[in-house]
């Protein structure tokens, strides 16, 4: 199983306050014990790093480049990938929808991965399957 690895699911991994921490650790805790690959975009991983510098502190940030991101298969974001995104991003006129978002989607589309740990609802309006599952709220 490939899964792809959204920043809302990060943070409520490292965030023992975070509403969606207890699910997203009972995943996590589930997936890591199979055969699953974790992939994350670059642009993820930087929009991850400065939330959690933010709101948790560097000492935060340094747990997770030391016990979280080794895991992850990381993929960068082509330029050919940043237009596609940027292009959806400006059509799409949506100030929710972040253009990190669309560079993942566009990312997702072209390496054949439907399937993100998120707890993000825009993937799903994107068609893509969100875990933990379909009854998680979302934001």
């Amino acid at each position: 199983m490939v899964i792809f690895v959204d920043t809302s699911a990060i943070y409520a991994l490292l965030d023992a306050n975070d509403r969606y921490h207890l699910l997203a650790r009972s995943a996590w805790i589930e997936w890591i014990e199979q055969p699953v690959s974790f992939i994350c975009s670059n642009y993820v991983l930087l929009e991850s790093l400065a939330l959690i510098q933010r709101r948790l502190g560097m000492e935060a940030a340094q747990r997770f480049v030391a016990e979280m991101v080794p895991v992850f298969r990381l993929r960068w974001i082509k330029p050919a990938i940043h237009m596609a995104a940027l292009s959806a991003w400006l059509a799409a006129r949506r100030r929710d929808v972040s253009l990190v978002d669309y560079t993942s989607f566009e990312l997702m589309r072209q390496t054949g991965i439907y399937t993100v740990f998120t707890f993000d609802r825009h993937f799903a309006e994107q068609g893509f399957e969100v875990l933990p599952g379909p009854d998680t709220p979302t934001l």
